[in-house]
């Protein structure tokens, strides 16, 4: 009996008030924190709560998707959160364009494919915590000469998505479920190369 009361108030009123104040000194929503802070199956597990305790009827259903119905759900929960990662997208299509649809074809491989729409969020967001880290430091000192844009923030998503599409057909993954652990492996790869003083990570085609 206790715990459904805590359940109850924690779900429709302690937790609602929790995540204003944490909204306003951090300036972002709950995902974007939880991709900030944590990883592996713990980011998981605190994706999966976050989804599931929400207000929000699209985010609840969210975690009883059926597979082939998983990029629709990312793409209402997009602009639900109001994440955007197409911007880097289109970027890449525009400007690599036949590497682009290379990559497009792969994810749609029988045995080894990937949803295309998680995999750029999830690098999205990973080429922006290696910002935020100062992780990029190197990189952007030996491969601009002024002071980095966008542009260059562009350029270094381009190359995580040829990357890690290589990466993903040469660890050849048993099953879809192993992403992040697969994501995990080669965002450890990348922060190793980023130690490198000389590094200069950019896509050559």
């Amino acid at each position: 009996m206790f715990i459904s009361l805590w359940e109850f108030f924690y779900g429709h009123f302690f937790r609602f008030w929790m995540k204003w104040l944490l909204r306003q000194m951090t300036g972002k929503c709950e995902l974007q924190r939880i991709f900030d802070t944590y990883v592996g199956a713990q980011r998981t597990h605190r994706i999966e709560n976050s989804l599931t305790y929400s207000k929000n009827k699209v985010l609840q259903k969210a975690t009883h998707v059926v597979q082939s119905e998983v990029d629709k759900y990312v793409d209402d929960i997009m602009k639900e959160k109001n994440i955007n990662p197409e911007k880097d997208a289109r970027y890449f299509s525009e400007n690599y364009t036949s590497e682009a649809h290379q990559i497009l074809s792969r994810s749609n491989h029988p045995k080894l494919g990937y949803s295309y729409a998680i995999v750029g969020i999830n690098l999205t967001e990973m080429a922006y915590s290696l910002l935020k880290s100062e992780a990029l430091k190197f990189h952007l000192y030996n491969l601009v000469p002024g002071i980095p844009t966008m542009e260059h923030f562009h350029q270094f998503y381009c190359y995580l998505v040829y990357e890690f599409d290589k990466f993903w057909f040469e660890e050849e993954p048993e099953s879809i479920m192993y992403f992040n652990l697969y994501r995990e492996k080669f965002h450890e790869k990348i922060k190793g190369l980023l130690l490198d003083c000389n590094v200069a990570l950019t896509l050559k085609v």
